[in-house]
């Protein structure tokens, strides 16, 4: 938290609410803590008070304030900027959300002068402000981070092209494949999120400031001033919409959910490639942990947390879109009830962006390993039958012949390269000596070179493609 909630006692209900000309009585303290946004919402204190210097900055630009009162709000809040990037501000509940708290250590600061910084403005439209600011500013930093993931991932694949491994189907091993081809595949599921967050961007930098509650304001405001100052690319067109939009966390939620499953895949495919079954990796020990009582035990707890944690971003995706589901317009208290779930998100993106990005970078791969285990399958099976429909034989009875090699190696316990030529020979008078070069896992990865296959050169011109994206601005 950039600031520390103020203790207060019972008394503490009994302040005077910035709102409460129209109420007689004061609500429960306990009344007061459940509605009260502040514990969380003050997040956003830096934003609010950066669209608090726009907002009167541009009051005193339309000859709605005087200069005086401009510039004396104005000192006003950036000193409280500068104790906020300190995290010296204190909250109270008693003033319930960050907009409230603001104003009250303004005015407490400056005098009742404090109190003009909100003509013109409602705290419908300054909350819808300081989401859209709060955003821009994280999905700038996650891009950021996915493009530092994409490197990680480019710089083992660039050294790992002709390394091979199994590829699977059904988590059942199908086709040898080059390592730096299954990282790849990331490479560009990372990309469409990029491009996700990028796209997005154009609905977060929208400025809903001057809707006023709902309506509008009979200040003679200028939006597009403030908009222009706050540095948004536009302003919401329709007063009603920009104070009850909560599309573009909606869709912030959504791309992240999309995110965290990618990463939770590739999470899924670190925790089985690091266990003793597979050994095809061994993660940095900064990334795993050992177990309290089994001393032998390495566990990638990072990959496993992060895997986990994908539920928590789905479940702030569902939540908020069953807040807005019923809504009618324009603004609502259940609208309070889009901030914690972001903020969760945030730094659950973040977070996880960060820590994939070193296991990636420092995991060892056990290049032995994974070609050995090509070796000792029947991966290569497909090969034999694009070997027979290569020289003529429809490719569904070749799939039936090498069928039955397969189940031959079974039952006698070997692999297809064990198998002596005069068997093949018997199997179908197509199959030659050439057999058991085609039936090499090298072989068969190598000739792969269709547009996006797993063949060395593919790879390589893949990887440049790869470059290619990170390099464009």
């Amino acid at each position: 938290m950039k600031g520390r909630r103020k203790s207060h006692s019972s008394a503490a209900r009994f302040v005077k609410k910035l709102w409460g000309g129209r109420f007689t009585k004061t609500a429960e303290e306990w009344v007061d803590e459940f509605g009260a946004s502040i514990p969380f919402d003050q997040e956003l204190v830096e934003e609010d008070i950066e669209g608090s210097l726009a907002h009167v900055t541009m009051l005193g630009e339309c000859g709605i304030l005087p200069e005086g009162d401009v510039e004396q709000i104005k000192g006003g809040l950036i000193r409280l900027l500068e104790k906020a990037k300190q995290g010296e501000l204190e909250f109270s509940i008693a003033y319930e959300d960050i907009h409230l708290n603001i104003e009250k250590m303004l005015i407490d600061d400056i005098g009742p002068v404090g109190g003009k910084l909100h003509t013109g403005r409602s705290r419908n439209d300054q909350v819808a402000t300081d989401m859209h600011l709060y955003l821009r500013k994280r999905v700038e930093e996650i891009l950021g981070l996915i493009r530092g993931l994409q490197r990680a991932l480019v710089a083992q694949a660039e050294k790992h092209v002709e390394t091979i491994m199994p590829g699977y189907t059904h988590l059942q091993r199908a086709q040898p494949i080059s390592f730096a081809h299954h990282l790849l595949a990331y490479f560009w599921m990372l990309e469409r999120d990029y491009e996700r967050f990028s796209e997005s961007q154009k609905r977060i930098n929208r400025s809903p400031l001057g809707a006023g509650a709902l309506a509008g304001t009979t200040f003679p405001i200028d939006r597009h001033r403030t908009a222009e100052l706050l540095g948004f690319a536009d302003i919401y067109e329709n007063s009603l919409d920009a104070v009850s939009d909560r599309d573009f966390i909606i869709e912030f939620l959504s791309n992240s959910s999309m995110l965290m499953m990618h990463l939770s895949r590739l999470a899924e495919e670190l925790i089985l490639w690091s266990s003793q079954e597979f050994q095809f990796i061994e993660l940095d020990d900064a990334f795993a942990t050992g177990s309290s009582i089994m001393p032998q035990k390495k566990n990638p707890d990072m990959a496993e947390l992060i895997r986990g944690k994908t539920g928590r971003v789905y479940g702030h995706l569902m939540a908020l879109l069953t807040v807005m589901k019923g809504l009618p317009l324009a603004y609502n208290k259940d609208m309070q009830e889009d901030k914690e779930g972001m903020f969760d998100t945030v730094k659950t993106v973040i977070g996880s962006l960060k820590i994939f990005t070193g296991m990636i970078e420092t995991m060892n791969v056990r290049t032995d390993v994974m070609e050995r285990a090509t070796k000792q399958d029947f991966s290569n099976a497909t090969e034999l039958a694009d070997y027979l429909a290569a020289k003529g034989m429809p490719f569904r009875e070749a799939h039936e012949v090498v069928g039955k090699l397969v189940l031959l190696c079974i039952e006698k316990g070997v692999f297809l390269a064990d198998l002596p030529l005069d068997v093949y020979k018997e199997a179908s008078p197509l199959f030659d000596a050439d057999i058991y070069d085609a039936l090499n896992p090298r072989t068969a990865v190598n000739r792969r070179n269709s547009a996006g296959g797993t063949g060395f050169a593919e790879v390589r011109a893949a990887l440049e493609k790869a470059k290619e994206k990170l390099n464009t601005p």
